[in-house]
C-alpha cells in the first residue's frame, strides 16, 4: 500500500468556467498522484472574503493569472508539507494558516491554500478507499440537500437589466434528490419554452440560467411561477423560490440608497425591505440571500425581525464562511442562514467548522458553487458530509453546474436506503 506521507506536491495553472485562469493542486505519494483539487473564483465578491491572490499582469490573461499562487505553493507551501501525513487534514490545514499567518489570508493566497487543502483532504479519502463525503463526515452523512437551483440570472452574472442576481426554484417536495432534481429540469425546459413564445432570449448566464431583460423582479417570479405550473408542479407545496439579491452590489455607501438601476428607484434599507415583505407575502419565497449590504448591519437586523420568523435569511457577503463574522451575526440577531463557500476562508477544516457554528445556533447551512467554477465534485461530497440540508450550485445546463448535480445522484444512489430528502424541513 503506498505511504500516507507527502512525497511532492505540484500546482498547475487551468481555466475556471469562465476561461480565466485559476489553480489545480496534486498531491503526490511515494510518486503516485493521490489527490487532486482546483479552485473556483467569484464574480460577486464579499468585501471581507479571504483573498484570491492573482498576477496583476495585464500582458498575460488580462492580468488574471495564478503563476503568484503556484509560486507560493511550489516554494514555500510544498517544503513545509513534505513528509507530512496526508490523514492530519487540521494539523496540515492549521500549518497552512501559520504560515499565511494574515486575516485574510493576503500573503500566500486564499486559492493557492484552499487547493492544497482540498488536494490533502482528497488525498486522505483515497487512501482510505472511501467516498469524499464519507472520509470527511464519517458515518452518519446520509443527508442529501435540497437544491436552490437559480434558473434566471441578473446583476454581475449577466448583460441583462435585472437588478437581482439570482431567482432560483427550491423543489422541497419530492422524497428524493433525484426526483427534486427531476423537476427543477423540468422547470427549466417549462421556462425556457415561455421566454420563446414571448420572444425573448434563452441565452444563459454564468451559472447557466436565462438571462432575459424583463421590466421589474416581480416579473421575473411571475414568469418562473408559470413555468412552474405549465411543468404540472404545485407552487408552495412542492415547488417554492429563493432569490439572492446580492445587494451590496448594488448599494451606494456614499448616500446609503440601494440604487435598483434596472427598475429606475432608489431605496433606503427599510424602503427594501418593505419590498421584500410585499413579495413574500404574494409569492412562494422560502429564502432572501444577501437582502442588504454587508455592511449594513442596522438593516440586517430590521430585515431579521421583520422576517426572520418566516423566510430564510442568507448571508453571503455579510458572513463570508468567517466563523467571526458569524459570530457577531449569532451575538446581534442577524440572518438566521449562512452560505458556505470554501474559497471565502481558505481551508476545508474551517469550512467544516462555520458549518458546525451555525448548526449549533440554529443557522441554516447553504453550501455553495462560485460563478466562476471548474470541474471539481467537491462541494457536492462537502454538503452531503456536513448534512447541510441544502446546496446552491447553478441552473440545469453547463457543464460545470450539472458535473455537481450528477455527482449527487452517484452520492444518494450509493447511499441506498439510508438517503434522506429533508426537503421542507431543511429551509
Amino acid at each position: 500500500m503506498i505511504s500516507p506521507i507527502i512525497s511532492d506536491i505540484h500546482a498547475r495553472e487551468i481555466l475556471d468556467s469562465r476561461g480565466n485562469p485559476t489553480i489545480e493542486v496534486d498531491i503526490i505519494c511515494e510518486g503516485e498522484m493521490l489527490g487532486r483539487a482546483s479552485v473556483p473564483s467569484g464574480a460577486s465578491t464579499g468585501e471581507y472574503e479571504a483573498l484570491e491572490l492573482r498576477d496583476g499582469d495585464k500582458n498575460r490573461y488580462n492580468g488574471k493569472g495564478v503563476l503568484k499562487s503556484i509560486k507560493n505553493i511550489h516554494d514555500i507551501i510544498r517544503p513545509s508539507l513534505l513528509g507530512k501525513n496526508i490523514l492530519n487534514q487540521r494539523e496540515n490545514d492549521l500549518s497552512l494558516i501559520e504560515q499565511d499567518g494574515t486575516k485574510d489570508k493576503s500573503k500566500l493566497g486564499a486559492n493557492s491554500i484552499l487547493g492544497v487543502s482540498l488536494a490533502l483532504a482528497h488525498s486522505g479519502a483515497k487512501y482510505c478507499g472511501l467516498p469524499f463525503y464519507r472520509y470527511l463526515g464519517g458515518s452518519q452523512s446520509f443527508h442529501m440537500p435540497v437544491p436552490l437551483m437559480n434558473i434566471v440570472n441578473g446583476g454581475q452574472h449577466s448583460n441583462n437589466n435585472i437588478d437581482f442576481q439570482e431567482f432560483m426554484i427550491v423543489p422541497h417536495g419530492f422524497t428524493s434528490f433525484q426526483e427534486a432534481l427531476r423537476a427543477g429540469v423540468e422547470i427549466f425546459h417549462s421556462l425556457k419554452k415561455l421566454l420563446i413564445a414571448d420572444g425573448l432570449s434563452t441565452a444563459v448566464g454564468d451559472e447557466g440560467g436565462f438571462a432575459p431583460s424583463l421590466s421589474s423582479n416581480r416579473v421575473v417570479i411571475e414568469m418562473i411561477l408559470r413555468a412552474v405550473e405549465n411543468a404540472d408542479y404545485r407552487p408552495d407545496e412542492q415547488v417554492s423560490l429563493a432569490i439572492d439579491v446580492a445587494s451590496s452590489e448594488f448599494y451606494d455607501s456614499d448616500r446609503k440608497l440601494y440604487v435598483l438601476s434596472g427598475e429606475d428607484i432608489e431605496q433606503t434599507s427599510e424602503e427594501l425591505i418593505d419590498i421584500y415583505v410585499k413579495l413574500c407575502r404574494h409569492y412562494p419565497i422560502v429564502s432572501i440571500e444577501d437582502g442588504l449590504d454587508e455592511n449594513d448591519w442596522e438593516g440586517w437586523a430590521s430585515l431579521t425581525k421583520k422576517l426572520g420568523s418566516t423566510i430564510q435569511l442568507v448571508g453571503d457577503d455579510l458572513l463570508v464562511t468567517n466563523i467571526e463574522h458569524l459570530k457577531r451575526a449569532i451575538e446581534s440577531n442577524v440572518a438566521n442562514a449562512i452560505l458556505i463557500k470554501p474559497n471565502q476562508i481558505g481551508t476545508i477544516t474551517e469550512t467544516m467548522e462555520a458549518i458546525e457554528l451555525a448548526k449549533r445556533n440554529s443557522y441554516k447551512t447553504i453550501i455553495s458553487h462560485r460563478s466562476g467554477e471548474t470541474e471539481s465534485t467537491s462541494i457536492s461530497h462537502i454538503a452531503v458530509a456536513s448534512n447541510a440540508g441544502q446546496i446552491k450550485t447553478g441552473s440545469l445546463s453547463r457543464t460545470d453546474r450539472l458535473i455537481k448535480y450528477n455527482e449527487l445522484l452517484r452520492i444518494e444512489e450509493g447511499l441506498g436506503s439510508s438517503a434522506y430528502y429533508p426537503g421542507k424541513n431543511a429551509l
